[in-house]
């Protein structure tokens, strides 16, 4: 049985880019069981326009193409899947991950399933990547992130470059979510990498997924 990866979205601003991650991973035929917090419906909502009263028939409706599959999990569902080390997965990301759910993983909290789930994946030793995504940063935003990190967690924070020369919103959230990609060691073309000539470029148009 393949192992799915698990994706986190929160509260913080910048939902695109989980949404933008779920859809390219499912297009490539990765399974992926998503976990969204109370918070991150509300930015869902709010950013996107997505009908947060109707979580389980917006996300069939959100995420109905591609060859994988997706599970989700109401965030109080303490007892699913993702809440024991038994279950195999590849590993987690949150994006974009807010400073207090951060700050609840530095700290050992599991108030919720997608707490408990990172939890997890630091026990068990996983692949855990967080998006920060918040400006500017106070001493506690950085104590936290260099804590984890010192425990192997990958900090991707939510930094579009320009050197690729982005056209629009949608080249810049392919970007970040490119560079995901390459921490979960997945191949992808999403964005133009450094050095790379006209000949081979990687624009990433062909693999876009809308």
């Amino acid at each position: 049985m393949t192992r799915p990866w698990v994706i986190g979205i929160t509260g913080a601003s910048g939902a695109a880019y989980g949404v933008r991650l779920c859809r390219f991973m499912l297009s490539m035929g990765e399974n992926i069981h998503l976990l969204i917090t109370d918070a991150g419906w509300r930015v869902l909502k709010e950013e996107l326009g997505w009908d947060a009263a109707k979580r389980q028939q917006t996300i069939e409706a959100q995420f109905s193409e591609g060859t994988g599959k997706l599970e989700y999990y109401p965030i109080q569902d303490i007892g699913g899947k993702t809440a024991s080390g038994s279950f195999l997965t590849k590993g987690m990301v949150i994006v974009p991950c807010s400073m207090g759910t951060l700050a609840a993983i530095a700290n050992g909290a599991s108030d919720n399933l997608l707490e408990r789930t990172a939890d997890v994946m630091l026990k068990e030793g996983r692949k855990l990547i967080l998006v920060p995504r918040e400006t500017p940063l106070h001493a506690i935003h950085l104590e936290n992130m260099l804590k984890l990190s010192r425990m192997g967690v990958r900090i991707v924070p939510a930094m579009p470059a320009f050197y690729q020369g982005p056209q629009s919103m949608d080249d810049m959230i392919d970007f970040m979510v490119g560079k995901l990609l390459d921490s979960m060691e997945i191949e992808h073309q999403m964005y133009k990498r450094w050095g790379m000539s006209n000949d081979n470029e990687q624009s990433g148009d062909s693999n876009r997924p809308h």
